[in-house]
């Protein structure tokens, strides 16, 4: 007869890996983190502690607007990410869906060449 400290022993074995790598990662952190505070210079220069962009001077507020253009060609690429994240399981089962899978992957590539010609034409994705 199985009781329940032999279950949960058995429960606990099985997940004791994933536990252990847990805990690992958490103390390699640690670890990382108090050896480079004890082993940095502790002694802040005037030109560490300036601002510093890409080696350059800053020449204006960092809160400048940007181009409503920079975040259409950024909401793109996600969408165009998204339809190759959906092609892969697609690949992976093909065998199995048959005709009907392809059909129904044509037609979602598609709708996405049709959004992607439509986004062309329109001149979302020019960068002026």
């Amino acid at each position: 007869m199985v009781t329940g400290s032999d279950l949960l022993l058995d429960y606990l074995t099985k997940y004791f890996p994933i536990l252990a790598f847990i805990v690992l990662a958490l103390g390699f952190g640690a670890v990382t983190f108090a050896l480079s505070a004890l082993v940095r210079p502790k002694y802040p220069e005037i030109d560490k502690l300036s601002v510093y962009e890409c080696g350059s001077e800053p020449f204006s507020d960092s809160r400048m607007p940007f181009p409503v253009r920079y975040y259409v060609i950024a909401m793109l690429f996600v969408i165009f990410d998204i339809e190759v994240i959906f092609l892969y399981p697609w690949a992976v089962t093909f065998d199995q869906l048959g005709v009907v899978g392809l059909i129904e992957m044509l037609i979602f590539i598609g709708l996405f060449v049709v959004a992607y010609v439509y986004a062309w034409r329109k001149g979302a994705l020019e960068w002026d």
